[in-house]
């Protein structure tokens, strides 16, 4: 070999070696192969809603149901090094929310000296200005975490909030071992909670998808909490009610829909849309949350009075109810929903992830006072 030659194949092996990354020698499995929890019907990324609803929708709710909002993987593996491979379904940007909620994936291991889920990292996900469609860059690769200390531990990955995901891998060490949980959390015996409502129950504004306020209640409860939000359109449709009324193994409805209604819809429709979900599964509570008082509303002349109007309406059909039937049906009121100050929300409507920590303590207060526990 000539000289020049080998300087040349040296020259290209380093290049090799400066463009290569610690992704590039992990081996991918599907993750679908492995347990997905915090879902509805069927066990796909497709859609969060099963797909015979579709013709029955408003147009508008079909895309918003193909984020993965809520769903997560759990498996267990000996690797040192884990990573993440996925195709986003729009890699969309919104002004108000950070990209690693829109469409990042959280990272979380079980730790067992606390015996709790602790966040280890989320991936950064990527989005060039460009006008090709589909867009060239949608396939994200995040290298989690490196140097483990190589024995087994218990893992979960929560998918985006506000898009969808059309295939997930997860990364590991070419020798190591990946398997289904051994740690039965959350439990598979335990019945779920079904949360329907608005933007913010999807997630609107979380900086990353483990801080939504459901995913926040299924780590504290050990419990599967399925997040039926949808962004602008949670306004009450009577087929949503009837299929949320055929999810099995529930423990309780979470019903936060005020935000998307107006005040006459509070009024006319509130009665029907519970009764549904009342007459199809009378043993399982239902909760109705009042809408939140926006941080501006109290200085505004119109808020500061239609928002109260709102809620008097969907009290006045809570006592309706209650009428008919005093049984397993509950009423949580606004006060300090998302926190005892205005610092909980991002733009006065949309959820810090402060003010969905409150969140979930007051629907955790709300369900251990009705007697649900775990």
């Amino acid at each position: 070999m000539s000289r020049r030659l080998y300087t040349l194949l040296c020259a290209l092996l380093v290049m090799v070696a400066a463009t290569a990354t610690p992704a590039d020698s992990l081996r991918y499995v599907n993750a679908m192969d492995y347990r997905m929890i915090n879902y509805a019907f069927d066990k796909t990324l497709a859609t969060r809603l099963p797909a015979a609803l579709q013709d029955s929708l408003r147009k508008s709710i079909w895309p918003l149901a193909q984020c993965t909002a809520g769903k997560a993987f759990r498996f267990a593996t000996n690797s040192r090094t884990i990573g993440v491979r996925y195709n986003l379904l729009t890699n969309m940007h919104m002004m108000h929310m950070a990209d690693t909620g829109i469409k990042g994936t959280d990272l979380y291991i079980w730790d067992e000296n606390t015996g709790q889920w602790q966040f280890v990292v989320s991936s950064r996900p990527v989005r060039k200005d460009t006008p090709v469609r589909p867009r060239e860059d949608s396939i994200q690769n995040k290298v989690y975490v490196q140097n483990l200390d190589g024995a087994m531990h218990e893992y979960m990955i929560y998918l985006p909030l506000y898009d969808g995901v059309r295939w997930i891998e997860i990364g590991v060490d070419s020798n190591a071992v990946i398997t289904q949980p051994q740690l039965n959390n959350p439990r598979t015996d335990a019945k779920r909670l079904v949360f329907y409502g608005t933007s913010i129950l999807q997630g609107g504004c979380a900086c990353r998808p483990g801080m939504v306020g459901t995913s926040i209640l299924q780590r504290d409860l050990g419990v599967e909490c399925i997040n039926l939000g949808f962004s602008g359109e949670g306004k009450m449709d009577f087929c949503m009610a009837r299929a949320m009324a055929s999810i099995p193994d529930v423990a309780a409805f979470i019903i936060d829909p005020i935000p998307n209604c107006t005040k006459g819809m509070c009024d006319t429709i509130t009665y029907r849309f519970i009764n549904i979900l009342r007459q199809a599964r009378p043993d399982v509570p239902i909760f109705m949350v009042e809408g939140q008082m926006y941080s501006y509303a109290k200085y505004s002349a119109f808020y500061g009075t239609y928002l109260p109007e709102k809620n008097a309406e969907w009290r006045k059909n809570y006592e309706l109810l209650k009428a008919d039937n005093p049984k397993n049906l509950y009423y949580i009121d606004c006060k300090d929903i998302y926190g005892p100050d205005n610092e909980g929300t991002v733009d006065g409507i949309h959820l810090t992830d402060i003010g969905f920590w409150f969140y979930a303590q007051k629907i955790k207060k709300a369900l251990q006072d009705a007697g649900i526990t775990y």
